[in-house]
Order: structure tokens, then sequence, then C-alpha cells
């Protein structure tokens, strides 16, 4: 189809537009408003969809025939004079003051009547994404400041000094055990395929032994996982890494990068430099390596002051750890705190902390109008020492729960797991107050090797524990490589993570260097298999060629974005999401089921 291009774009018409201008607009029609048979208003949206313009055709100028055949949502091209529109108001005059008397309309295509776009009660499926996209400006304006963001973080990096250089890797990659699983790529030599990569991490420490000491780039990830609000099997993460460079030098980088997103995008500054807590510190106060430091609700060892008899009743377990933290409500009623706790519980996210097999959380309601305060099951003296303990008040709640003794490992306890899925559920409730603000913090000195709990491939190795966060990462000091071969497992790693809210940024390390350190941890350490080892022969090649050391990091850019707009889920800001537990686009029908003809291609049939 030929049609005449735009002479004007909306926005700047409405600001420097003037009496008598001939324009040629592009955009949609939107719903139409019939004044008598003669006469009829219709906005005209942009391209965009962000801004509109009244068009005013009567019947003199024979559109008006035409814009009843048009119907509403669909693209054209109009030609027509501006002339100043008739406001109620100063505010209305300043913000839209001009409309276009039409003189002709150009469909450039049929917005379907059967489908309505639009309305309060009106809601698009997931195979219809481009609806969802259209009929929603914010989910329009979540994809703009995504790429807002995109553009400051090149900007940062960029102009840092010595400056980023944006490397692209290739993601047509091989199978390497790094810890997640993967998605494979066959080709048609039979028993042979590439892998999609985890991340960028073997290239870009290639890098570091190639001349190019500070590299960036927007990476595309896949890694074969269950989908949850914030993961899909494919994400955007900005990946960095620095020759010559120590974990601290990469924090102060990252620290810049969110000082200049923030400064540029949001309405406060972060605080400089961010807060630190390690990996012990944050379990043992918060239960999680990611906690959400702004609800309170700190956890505390309560079980050297319960008596013998209710710890049995509790727990199961022999001398257990006992644990506690109180919930401050807003309103102080005990009665309203009771029915919240009861309602959760019986949820269905409350319901599994119930079938914990260590024994269900004790709760317990404040409340000073009953004897010993709500606590009488703990006696008078555990009563007394736990008020003190919690400076509790009328309404708290206090949750309870037992956990074995031994070191901390994994994400979360139970009880930190029962904290962070609470938190949302009392500010739904109102029970607490919804709290605000950005609180940005390290967590530092995670351990280097975690026991292998069956839920993540690992590394394949025969040692009973795998690297926490990827076989690469060096550990923290001199007295931790000794721990290598005395007990890892007491190993720490330079590892740290970038926390805000409750959600984890990203993570980074300084990595291991030097190729006969990270041989001895593939093989001695972890045990893997001579044939998985030498998966990694590429990079043990490239260590061995002189690497200097190196550190980086890997910003989880999707969550990045949702947290700066406030979105529950990352799949808010990404344009074509995945759904659906196994990460199924239902608008395009994939993943789908491949031919006869081409399964045999690609030997995937016998």
């Amino acid at each position: 189809v030929e049609f005449s291009q735009a002479t004007w774009d909306i926005d700047t018409l409405h600001s420097k537009g003037h009496e008598g201008l001939s324009v040629v607009l592009h955009g949609y029609l939107d719903k139409r408003d019939d004044i008598g048979k003669e006469l009829a208003f219709v906005p005209l949206f942009e391209p965009s969809l962000n801004r509109s313009i009244q068009l005013l055709s009567n019947e003199s100028s024979k559109t008006l025939s035409q814009l009843k055949k048009i119907s509403r949502g669909s693209p054209v091209v109009i030609k027509g004079t501006i002339k100043r529109k008739v406001s109620r108001t100063k505010e209305e005059e300043l913000a839209d003051p001009w409309e276009v008397v039409l003189e002709s309309v150009q469909p450039l295509n049929e917005f379907p009547r059967e489908i309505v776009m639009f309305g309060k009660q009106v809601i698009h499926p997931p195979k219809h994404r481009h609806l969802q996209l259209r009929a929603s400006s914010e989910l329009r304006d979540a994809l703009r400041f995504r790429a807002k963001a995109r553009n400051v973080c090149r900007e940062v990096l960029e102009q840092s000094n010595p400056a980023f250089v944006e490397i692209e890797t290739p993601l047509l990659f091989k199978s390497t055990p790094e810890g997640a699983r993967e998605f494979i790529v066959p080709t048609r030599k039979k028993g042979k395929a590439y892998a999609l990569p985890q991340s960028p991490q073997q290239y870009k420490q290639i890098l570091m032994a190639s001349g190019m000491p500070r590299y960036f780039q927007f990476a595309r990830c896949f890694r074969d996982e269950d989908l949850r609000a914030d993961r899909q099997p494919e994400f955007t993460q900005l990946d960095m890494e620095m020759a010559f460079a120590s974990g601290e030098d990469v924090m102060k980088v990252v620290e810049s990068l969110i000082r200049g997103l923030w400064s540029n995008l949001m309405e406060e500054i972060p605080p400089h430099p961010f807060r630190r807590m390690t990996y012990q510190e944050a379990m043992t106060r918060y239960g999680s390596d990611k906690p959400d430091t702004r609800h309170g609700m700190e956890i505390h060892r309560i079980e050297h002051i319960l008596p013998t008899d209710l710890v049995q009743k509790i727990t199961p377990l022999t001398e257990p750890i006992v644990e506690a933290f109180k919930l401050e409500t807003i309103d102080q009623s005990p009665r309203a705190t009771r029915e919240f706790i009861s309602r959760f519980l019986d949820s269905r996210e409350g319901e599994s902390f119930n079938k914990n097999p260590d024994g269900a959380p004790g709760i317990f309601i404040y409340d000073a109008s009953t004897p010993l305060n709500g606590l009488g099951a703990l006696g008078f003296e555990a009563a007394e020492k736990l008020e003190q303990m919690l400076d509790l008040n009328h309404g708290d709640l206090i949750i309870l729960q037992a956990r074995p003794q031994g070191p901390l490992s994994g994400g979360s306890t139970q009880l930190g797991a029962l904290r962070r899925a609470l938190a949302p559920a009392a500010i739904a409730d109102k029970i607490i107050e919804a709290p605000q603000g950005f609180e940005f913090m390290w967590i530092v000195e995670f351990p280097l090797f975690t026991p292998l709990d069956g839920t993540e491939p690992g590394q394949g190795g025969t040692a009973g524990f795998s690297a926490t966060h990827h076989p690469f990462t060096a550990p923290k000091t001199a007295a931790d490589v000794d721990l290598l071969s005395t007990d890892p497992t007491k190993a720490i790693a330079d590892h740290y993570d970038l926390v805000v809210n409750g959600v984890e940024l990203g993570g980074g390390s300084r990595r291991i260097h030097c190729a006969l350190t990270q041989n001895y941890i593939f093989k001695q350490i972890l045990g893997m298999p001579k044939e998985r080892v030498d998966e990694f022969q590429h990079l043990l090649s490239a260590l061995w060629a002189g690497c200097p050391p190196h550190a980086g990091f890997a910003l989880g850019f999707d969550r990045l974005v949702a947290v700066m707009l406030g979105k529950e889920s990352v799949r808010d800001v990404i344009a074509f999401p995945k759904i659906g537990k196994m990460g199924e686009d239902p608008m395009v029908k994939a993943p789908s089921k491949i031919s006869e003809e081409v399964a045999k291609l690609y030997g995937l049939r016998r």
C-alpha cells in the first residue's frame, strides 16, 4: 500500500502547531463520537499510542462517510488543517490545544470489529500478547523504561575510566557442568549438539586472558528451570568482567552503575556505600540469603529459654535450634492478628509450613488482656524473657520454628521462608504497612561449596557437594585456600550478591585465574571425572596462558527493571515472556512438536 509520510508527530504538534497549519498524521483511530448526522469527533492516537489529537469531520468535507466505514483501532493516514480546540479549562487548553479539521482519511488496514480491545472487563489472554501490549499503556511504558535503563547502563560503563568495551559472545556454546540444567541444540552431525549458554561466564574469563581488560554485554542466558515470578527460562543479564581487579573493585563499579540508574530514572538516590552483611549473618538474623530488612521481623534463637517439654511438643528433633520472630501489627488487635495468621496458614501458600517434618510453626499472639499476655504455654520465666528479647506489644504475632543443629546452607531456613511469605500477605491484609524505599546491600562470604540436595545437577562430581555458585569462584583468603586440602566445606568464597528489598539483583565473584588451582578444584575437591574436566579444557588453556587476576558480576536486567518499576513479576517488563511451569510461549505455541523428517535429520529418531 502507498501512503503519504507524516509531516508531524502528534506530541510535537500539540506544543508547536498553529492555526491553519496543514498536516499529515499517522496513527490509530479511537471511538467515534457522532453529533447528529453531519458532525463527528474521533481521537487519533499516535503510533506509540501515548498521545492523541481530536479529529473533526463533517459532511461537507466528505470524510464522515469514510470514517463510519473504518473500525476503531485501525491504522490510518489523515490529512487536515489545524484549528484551535474549544477547551473547558485553562489546563485543558494548555495540555490539548488543537484539533484537526479532517480533509481525507486513508485506512492502511482494518482492526476486526468482533475484537473488543478496551474496557475494564476486557482481559486479553497471553496468546494475544500483541493485544495485551496495545491495550496496556503500562506494559508499553515498561518497555520504554527498560530501553532507557539499558542506555544509562551503557553510558555509565563506557564512560568509566578505563572504559568497558561491549563484546558479544556466542549463543551456540557447548554443554559444560556449571550447575544448572541446559537447553540442548541438536545438529545434523549425529551425536553432536550445541548448548545454549547458562551465562557467558567462560567466554568472558577467556576474554580476560585475551587482552580485553574490561568487558560488558547485555547477554541472553538460558536455563532449563521451572518458572517463578522472578525467573524465566531465557533472560537478560548485564554481564561484566574486569582484569587486574578484585571483588572490591567490581562492587565499586556496580554501586556506581546503580547510582547512575537511580539518579537518571528514579526520584531517590541510594546511600553510598551499600550496606554489607555476611551470608551467616543474613541467614541467622533473617533466615534468608536475600533478606528484605525493611520489615524488621529479625530472627532470634530462643531454645535456651524454653522449657524442655515445650520444645518436645513443637518438634520431633533431638536438641534442636528453636528460633522466633515477631510481626509488629498496625492496629494492635489480637483478634485481627489471630484471624490473619489462621487465614494464612490455611491458604495454599501457608499450608506447606504446617507440613514441615521438623515440626509446624508455633503461633502466639501477644495479648495484654490475658494471663501472661498470651504466652502462658511458655511458662512464666520463658514468657518474661521472650517479652524482653522481642520487645513485644499488644497484638504482635510471634512465630516459633525448630530446625536441626548444623551449619546453615542453601538460600533460606524454613522460618526464613515463612517470614518471606508472611510479609506480603500481612501487607495485603493491612496487618502491617508496606515498606517504602530501596535498601541495597551486599551479601558476602558465602560458603565456597554447598551440600547436594538433589534439586540441581551440580558439577557431576563424587564429593557430595557442589560449588555454591559456579566452580570458577576463588576462595576468599589464603586460609580458605588452605582449607581446600583439609576441610573444603568450611572454605569461604570471594563471592558477593547484590540484594535490594529481598530481591537478588545479581551476583559476582573473584575468579580462579590459576589453571593448577582450577584443575585441582575440578578433580580433587569436586571429584569430577576426567571426561567432565576435559569439557573445560578451553578455559584451562586460557588460564594457563598467563591469565591475570580478574573478577566480575552479572546483573539480572529483567529483575532490575521490575524492581525499579515496582512490578511483582518480570513478565511485566518483558515484551514476550514465557508462562507456565515449563516455559511456554502461547502466542507462537512454543515449544512445538517437530516433524519426523526434522527429527531424523537431527538424529532424534533411531
